[in-house]
């Protein structure tokens, strides 16, 4: 049998026919049909009438020839955890943290309704402090890889004597019992009652919106007394009706990291930009070039990537290439742009979000098409303005007609900027650069 600390608050499936020590907690991995690890009831057929769970196959396979074993979190830490972040919090962050931490203490859930480059991570900092102190376990997970992966290094680096774990389903290191766990939404399936603080960060993107198998996750990694923080710039309509039903407790950031508001979203219509190069897209790539200013164009389709990519073609000054999400070399192509070693990419909607490129601009070609929901665009707006040196930037939505979907995310972003120029008549913060205007 493998080493006790790797169960704590933890399940794995263990052959019914193989003993164990009795202070393991067994439980079949059936129960009336309903898989124990996922929650779902999606069986396919073994031989001599037993089955195994479709729905959680990519995690391994649990079968009705298994049990689920575990042992419980008995949080073995020192709790000698300390936050060596160098930076300070805003006045409004500040105010964030103590909501959070307030909630913790009450054992309430709560609801962070920040705009994006907020510094929700951050913001999360005397919150985590406060709960790595008091020797709970903590998880904070995203549905995206993109975010984890970006997050692992920041918080080892505020933390120290902190011990953390990052799990998902491209990590090579194994497993290990640490107090910070870091994880895709999926991998909390492989977890028991283990978190006494669990953060949601970008709640409401795919996969996990909507997703009961993964609701059943969070339901069953969490302790009965733990507190659930979800983070997100766009909320889900079931988020907004708890907090308007006072059922979830809510703390609004409609101010970014630096203190500025989100980038307005701009609109221009043209004729089907598929067939013929639109003539503002090439006076704003010329704009780019002149002034050197990195950019990401987004397109509805992974189809669509080639067709942009060979209007640039012609521009040889230009370096940049395309990404998407079965892009083998995604990772590799943000870092290229992260370190300025090209100047543009082309992609779909995987670099939403969980991406943070200072310093560059945005255009959003087909933004009427379904691809671009509301909340899409609003979290592709976010992806400009994000740094100190440039808090403002060009965000174009180029449409052949104006849908439901682009006037409702223009109408979110004006309505958390108005929320935004009253906080900062309330602190005093002063307006700096004013947003760049797209060249007709």
């Amino acid at each position: 049998m493998m080493d006790k600390e790797l169960l704590f608050g933890r399940m794995i499936t263990c052959p019914k026919i193989q003993k164990t020590d009795e202070e393991y907690q067994r439980t079949a991995s059936f129960i009336k049909g309903v898989c124990q690890r996922c929650g779902q009831n999606q069986r396919t057929s073994l031989p001599r009438n037993q089955f195994y769970c479709q729905a959680c196959l990519i995690l391994g396979r649990v079968s009705s020839l298994d049990d689920l074993i575990f042992l419980p979190e008995p949080n073995n830490f020192d709790g000698q955890v300390e936050l060596v972040w160098p930076g300070t919090l805003t006045k409004q962050q500040v105010q964030v943290s103590k909501d959070l931490v307030k909630s913790m203490e009450q054992g309430r859930n709560h609801l962070v309704w920040a705009v994006t480059g907020a510094g929700k991570t951050e913001m999360l900092f005397p919150l985590l402090l406060k709960a790595f102190q008091q020797k709970k376990r903590v998880a904070l997970v995203s549905p995206r890889v993109d975010v984890i992966v970006e997050l692992a290094p920041r918080l080892a680096a505020a933390f120290s004597n902190l011990s953390q774990v990052v799990l998902h389903g491209k990590q090579t290191t194994p497993y290990g019992y640490t107090q910070l766990v870091l994880a895709t939404t999926h991998q909390l399936l492989r977890f028991k009652e283990a978190f006494d603080l669990l953060v949601i960060d970008e709640v409401d993107s795919f996969p996990f919106r909507g997703n009961p198998m993964l609701q059943y996750a969070v339901q069953t990694a969490q302790k009965g007394t733990s507190m659930i923080a979800y983070l997100t710039a766009t909320p889900t309509p079931d988020l907004k009706t708890a907090v308007k039903r006072g059922n979830l407790r809510v703390s609004y950031l409609p101010l970014r990291f630096h203190q500025q508001l989100l980038p307005k979203l701009q609109i221009k219509r043209v004729n089907d930009w598929r067939l013929k190069m639109p003539k503002l897209l090439k006076k704003q790539i010329e704009v780019f070039i002149e002034e050197q200013r990195q950019f990401l164009i987004f397109v509805p389709y992974v189809s669509d990537l080639i067709i942009v990519e060979r209007y640039l073609q012609d521009y040889t000054q230009l370096k940049g290439t395309t990404v998407h999400a079965n892009d083998p070399n995604r990772i590799e192509k943000v870092q290229q742009m992260r370190q300025k070693n090209i100047q543009f990419l082309i992609t779909t909607t995987i670099l939403e979000r969980g991406v943070t490129l200072p310093g560059i601009d945005v255009l959003i070609l087909g933004a009427d098409e379904t691809t671009f929901s509301e909340n899409a665009l609003v979290q592709i707006a976010g992806r400009v303005g994000r740094s100190h040196e440039r808090p403002t930037g060009l965000v174009l939505a180029v449409v052949k007609q104006v849908n439901l979907s682009v006037f409702r995310a223009q109408k979110q972003i004006n309505a958390m900027n108005q929320r935004g120029c009253q906080l900062k008549k309330k602190f005093g913060v002063k307006d700096e650069l004013s947003p760049l205007s797209a060249k007709d």
